[in-house]
């Protein structure tokens, strides 16, 4: 039996936490391949990226295996792409370096330790591997295209908030997007934050609900070195309540406004940032199971995100169609092999169907092979920046195709397959 009283707390980090600046790097560059790929007319099919980034005190560095079009490739004088010793196109990074600096740049850094103009960056990617690439371009189960890696993958969906996310972590999210859009506006007190910052809601549940807010805890940069934990207060407070909208904050509840005094050293200059640190901040803030592995920096061949992706949809259109209050989903992937292991779904005692007849639904309402799951969800496109910071969930459906897996589309198919 579920517990219906308790504390859960979950947080967030903003866009320009020193991981979610290396997260929207390697994001800003899957975006850059699909857009070159389609201006080059190469098949978006055939994108591969698995690009990771490291950043620190005004140096950023870009790892990984790519197959990107011959737009992004260095030429010789003939303009020819040039090859290395194994016989593999080189890459250019000149075109990857500006995403890098676009990206820095739109988060708002130009601080000494760590400026979109002066920071250093390497581009360390090389072709991808010959081995992983044979298992995904053809399917050791069918004529299709086989899972980029082994793996779990976990979708949820509660009741909580319109989004149907967790309330903690939806609450966190928001007090940092209305932070970082009062920032990026530059008016008064709050155009003096940094990009940096963290926040953490704890919120108490009475029979199953969320009630009210217990704890609050915010750090974020400033840039007025003179500013203590109680200006920052002063600052930050009408944008936290603005957040927390209708909930409501406890009369004991515990502030905790950058507890520690001063923040004006913050970003890669103050702390190392690496992709997928963020995992939990990205998905369900720890409410849910989360398979291990990160999103940002990787093209949807891999199953780490597209099939993440394809779990939350599912779960989404379960909760939508009120076949349940709250859904787990677990997907199971071997690399090579198109379709998945297995489907798995836990409707938390607040289904009004067989969980075992929805398992085999969900197969027949969505093909759950990578190449199916691109396709229904059309993620081969230019659209992955934008989920780099405040969550890959309960987030709008853009008309760029963005967010696509938040659509709740499938609730008439659903109610349809399991009527049958």
């Amino acid at each position: 039996m579920a517990r219906s009283n308790y504390l859960f707390t979950s947080e967030s980090v903003s866009e320009g936490h020193p991981d979610k600046v290396c997260d929207r790097i390697s994001d800003e560059i899957v975006d850059l391949v699909y857009r070159e790929a389609k201006k080059s007319g190469m098949n978006p099919w055939d994108v591969r990226v698995a690009c990771e980034a490291m950043a620190t005190t005004n140096r950023v560095v870009i790892a990984g295996e790519v197959r990107v079009p011959h737009t992004l490739l260095k030429k010789n004088k003939d303009g020819q792409p040039v090859a290395d010793a194994k016989g593999h196109p080189v890459i250019n990074p000149a075109k990857f370096k500006a995403a890098a600096r676009k990206a820095i740049r739109e988060i708002g850094y130009e601080q000494d330790g760590f400026h979109w103009k002066t920071a250093r960056i390497d581009v360390l990617l090389h072709a991808q591997s010959a081995d992983i690439a044979q298992g995904v371009d053809r399917a050791a189960d069918a004529n299709a295209e086989g899972a980029g890696d082994q793996g779990i993958m976990f979708g949820y969906a509660c009741t909580e908030t319109p989004d149907l996310m967790p309330a903690p972590l939806y609450y966190s999210h928001k007090i940092l997007e209305l932070l970082a859009a009062a920032r990026h506006a530059g008016e008064g007190d709050p155009g003096k934050l940094g990009p940096d910052a963290k926040s953490q809601v704890t919120v108490r549940y009475k029979d199953g609900v969320a009630s009210e807010v217990t704890s609050i805890v915010l750090s974020t940069q400033h840039l007025d070195d003179g500013w203590d934990s109680a200006k920052v207060r002063t600052v930050v407070e009408p944008f936290i309540r603005e957040a927390l909208g209708d909930l409501k904050i406890s009369d004991s509840c515990n502030w905790y406004i950058n507890p520690t005094g001063k923040f004006v050293i913050g970003g890669p200059d103050g702390d190392a940032g690496l992709t997928g640190r963020k995992i939990i901040v990205d998905t369900y803030g720890g409410a849910a199971p989360h398979g291990g592995g990160a999103f940002s920096g990787k093209d949807t061949t891999k199953v780490d995100r597209s099939a993440a992706y394809a779990a939350r949809y599912l779960a989404k259109n379960v909760v939508a169609a009120k076949l349940a209050d709250r859904c787990t989903i677990q997907l199971s992937y071997a690399i090579g092999v198109a379709q998945p292991l297995s489907v798995y779904v836990n409707l938390h005692g607040t289904g009004k169907i067989d969980e075992a007849k929805l398992e085999s639904v969900l197969r027949e309402v969505m093909d759950l092979s990578p190449s199916g799951i691109r396709r229904h969800l059309d993620l081969n496109k230019p659209i992955y920046a934008k989920t780099a910071a405040y969550g890959h969930f309960g987030r709008k459906a853009g008309r760029d195709g963005s967010f696509s897996w938040e659509k709740t589309d499938l609730v008439k198919a659903l109610k349809q397959a399991l009527a049958a």
